[in-house]
């Protein structure tokens, strides 16, 4: 069982409590972690079953466009990573593929996606990254022209989720107002529209649905387009500030399960005439990775608890992203050494984890790219500040 004196922290509202006690009785009756070999049918099969359950709901705004819960978002994530991590990512999928939707749509696109996401009856997925646009997403190379009451729309995405499962695709592609990252929108792609293909599946070491897309002359109706033409970044980046600090959530469900685990494991497993949590280099680490969770707890919280206070959260998501997910690591790593050479057998759950937690420090923006977030932030706060002297 794992802590959850965290629950009481000034960051929740009673209701949140009682969300993450619903959703973790639901949990351990629905979705008992288990391998799949068919990884698409499991999602589809996940993605209904919180759709039914009322569990999406959470990851939209609403047709009527309601706000959304950021700290309902990170606290399910963070249950969900910690019984089922396939049901973690089915579940942020849903949310972050509908997210500029929720955002940015007009009451027209809204009422037509949001539904059915929050039901489960239609699979979303956000395509922003390419192969030479990762990170930089100032490189995009996709290209949307407008063609009368249309877009024709040319081009790759890669490293896309719910890829080959999904129904539609929240796509960004160039189409060229601005230089840069000024020159990007944001389009509603549906799946079947002709031009749209899955070019190919790819395959990663915690498998979920992912693929390459290419798009060749896909006409899309400008009413798909999302938000203003050129004001496609803007769009990415406030739905990336939502689910950024979800993944530090999740993280934080990997590392919970990690120590769970490794307490339950150390109690019992005798060594040299004693148990294994005996022995004053185990307690030490125990120290370090209890410690290391709640210190990235409470930046992730923060971090959920200023956005919906309404504040810029981009410098607190990075600093949770970054710190949850990394600390994550050290904490899945310590646990698995401590289960010895059983914590490398297949399907064991600290081996799931140590598969499912390395994505997290790449995925909506590397550890790497949020240090430069954060340094970024920083250096114009200090800049502001030096103006307002001088002035």
């Amino acid at each position: 069982m794992s802590d959850k004196t965290y629950l009481e922290w000034p960051f929740f509202e009673p209701r949140h409590a009682l969300l993450e006690r619903e959703l973790d009785a639901w949990a351990a009756q629905n979705i008992a972690q288990h391998h799949e070999a068919d990884v698409d049918a499991a999602c589809r099969r996940l993605v209904r079953q919180l759709g039914d359950a009322g569990w999406l709901r959470h990851a939209i705004a609403g047709a009527a466009g309601e706000n959304i819960d950021t700290r309902a978002i990170c606290l399910i994530r963070e249950t969900l990573a910690r019984h089922n991590g396939l049901a973690d990512f089915a579940f942020a999928m849903q949310g972050l593929g509908s997210g500029a939707i929720s955002l940015h749509g007009t009451p027209a696109q809204r009422q037509a996606y949001l539904p059915r996401v929050a039901r489960g009856e239609a699979i979303a997925a956000f395509a922003l990254s390419e192969p030479q646009a990762g990170s930089d997403v100032a490189a995009m190379q996709c290209a949307a022209v407008q063609d009368g009451d249309h877009y024709v729309l040319n081009g790759e995405k890669t490293w896309i989720s719910n890829g080959g499962i999904a129904d539609f695709y929240v796509l960004f592609a160039r189409t060229g107002e601005q230089p840069g990252a000024r020159g990007i929108s944001a389009f509603i792609v549906d799946a079947d529209t002709p031009g749209f293909e899955i070019a190919g599946r790819i395959q990663v070491i915690a498998p979920h649905p992912l693929a390459r897309l290419v798009l060749r002359d896909c006409r899309v109706p400008a009413a798909q387009r999302i938000g203003a033409a050129g004001q496609g970044f803007k769009v990415a980046m406030s739905t990336l500030d939502v689910f950024r600090t979800s993944v530090a959530a999740a993280a934080l469900g990997f590392a919970r399960r990690a120590l769970d685990e490794a307490l339950a494991h150390t109690m019992q497993r005798k060594m040299f005439g004693q148990m294994l949590a005996d022995f004053q280099m185990t307690q030490a680490k125990l120290a370090q990775m209890a410690t290391g969770i709640d210190a990235a707890a409470l930046l992730t919280y923060r971090a959920a608890w200023q956005r919906d206070q309404g504040r810029n959260v981009t410098r607190e998501a990075a600093m949770a992203k970054l710190t949850a997910t990394e600390t994550a690591q050290q904490v899945i790593d310590a646990a698995l050494q401590m289960f010895g050479g059983l914590g490398v057998v297949s399907e064991q759950p600290v081996e799931r984890l140590y598969r499912e937690i390395r994505a997290l420090r790449i995925y909506e923006g590397a550890t790497e790219v949020q240090q430069l977030i954060i340094a970024r932030e920083l250096l114009r706060a200090a800049n502001t500040q030096e103006h307002t002297k001088e002035q």
